[in-house]
């Protein structure tokens, strides 16, 4: 509003009228002069060759000039978080996902994690951000086969992205893929070029910095990605003190997902910690062994507390004998299992 009276008031002192104009926030206010007609004492003009019409075009200018040092003045200042709240829609900062519609993205190339689980990175704008929080994850749709109807049948998994929430340009998904998984599988066929519908971000755990001294986790196979996400926002923070351990169970050690990465951060970060917890163990394997047992979430969970958060994610399996899963209509649903039996609350535990 400021914006355009400023506009207005140069175009008056010019004896003009300003027709039309478009500010786009993107990258700053950028006035774009080819939606701007000028009169000049009520003649058309197509050019700025009169003094007046050169009058009003250095007034926009000059307002542009004002209205950037003003923004910076307001974003540094305390009060930058009421004044983005209160910046026009159009000038909040652009997201490639639409949170009520699917969007196609284009595969940007593939990479192999193990035997069965890749990295697929998807493409855009390199200028906008994806839009997930922490933490929160996407939807995907694929079309599978036709109904009875002769209507396209559609396919619909969530996953959770391991790229920076707000990285730009791009998000990676890390994908296990199963012989008889309807979108994994379509998945596993797209090559780069291809597009994926996605839409998102679905809001999951509210993350704030800080907001439990001790957080635990316990996931088993891909049910990482979401944990990643927290403990990225966490270890990134040098403000968040907040105490993290992971419990991490898979088949085999070739199972284990990124355990390069989560070793380098428990390396780097005195306040995460990793256990890792195979059923099938291979030779000189010296990490734990066997299944996950209340013994083992007692050696790598915090204790029961009102400033302890207990995070689950992973198969079905995992999930009933550590929490017990979901309820059918996708809330959190009774606490049972192993975390209930050790002292847990359900206001302690979140499962994704």
């Amino acid at each position: 509003m400021a914006m355009a009276m400023a506009l207005r008031r140069g175009a008056e002192r010019a004896g003009t009228v300003m027709r039309a104009g478009e500010w786009s926030c993107g990258g700053g206010a950028r006035f774009m002069a080819t939606a701007v007609r000028v009169e000049d004492d009520g003649s058309p003009s197509s050019s700025f060759s009169s003094g007046r019409a050169l009058a009003a075009f250095s007034a926009v200018v000059g307002a542009g000039a004002l209205y950037s040092s003003c923004l910076q003045t307001i974003r540094s200042e305390p009060a930058a978080a009421e004044a983005a709240r209160d910046m026009p829609q159009e000038c909040a900062p652009r997201t490639a996902l639409n949170p009520n519609e699917f969007v196609k993205f284009k595969l940007a190339e593939v990479r192999d994690i193990n035997h069965n689980t890749k990295v697929y990175r998807f493409a855009f704008n390199p200028q906008e951000a994806l839009g997930l929080h922490v933490a929160s994850c996407l939807v995907t749709k694929a079309e599978m086969g036709k109904k009875k109807d002769g209507t396209p049948n559609y396919i619909i998994r969530p996953y959770t992205p391991i790229s920076p929430p707000d990285s730009k340009g791009y998000f990676d998904l890390m994908i296990k893929i199963y012989p008889k998984g309807n979108m994994t599988q379509h998945l596993a066929h797209l090559k780069p070029g291809d597009t994926l519908e996605v839409k998102g971000p679905i809001p999951k755990l509210a993350y704030e910095p800080n907001m439990k001294k001790q957080i635990g986790m316990v996931a088993g196979g891909t049910g990482l990605t979401p944990m990643l996400q927290v403990i990225d926002a966490i270890v990134s923070n040098p403000e968040d003190n907040t105490q993290v351990s992971l419990v991490y169970a898979n088949t085999t050690p070739a199972d284990i997902l990124l355990k390069s990465k989560l070793d380098s951060l428990a390396f780097a970060h005195p306040n995460f910690k990793v256990f890792y917890v195979v059923s099938k163990e291979s030779e000189g394997w010296k990490g734990g062994k066997g299944h996950v047992t209340k013994d083992v979430l007692k050696k790598g969970l915090p204790s029961p507390s009102d400033d302890t958060l207990i995070l689950v994610c992973g198969p079905p399996g995992l999930m009933n004998l550590i929490s017990g899963d979901k309820a059918p209509d996708k809330s959190q649903g009774e606490l049972i299992g192993m975390l209930k039996d050790l002292g847990y609350t359900p206001q302690q535990v979140y499962k994704f």
